[in-house]
């Protein structure tokens, strides 16, 4: 669950996308539909319920993906190591 008590900050050149039961303002679209999903689940109409299932959805993919883009480092890294380990001893 986000704290409600950070502050949030948005640069003054960004538009400001600002949840309108609690005021807090957002970058970007995708985070006012998660925060309100999160945050206040209870009043949400079934277009704002629409869009925290496709902005979660998308942040799952997001997520999957930076996973295994790491894992791939990682094992290449490993056997990077490993290589320079067997040519140099």
């Amino acid at each position: 669950m986000i704290n409600p008590d950070r502050d949030t900050d948005v640069p003054p050149d960004a538009t400001a996308h600002v949840c309108e039961r609690c005021g807090r303002p957002f970058t970007r679209e995708q985070h006012l539909a998660l925060h309100r999903g999160l945050n206040h689940p209870e009043t949400l109409s079934d277009a704002e319920r629409e869009a925290f299932e496709t902005a979660r959805d998308e942040e799952t993919e997001e997520l999957r993906r930076f996973r295994l883009l790491a894992l791939a480092a990682l094992v290449g890294l490993y056997f990077g190591f490993l290589m320079t380990y067997a040519v140099v001893t």
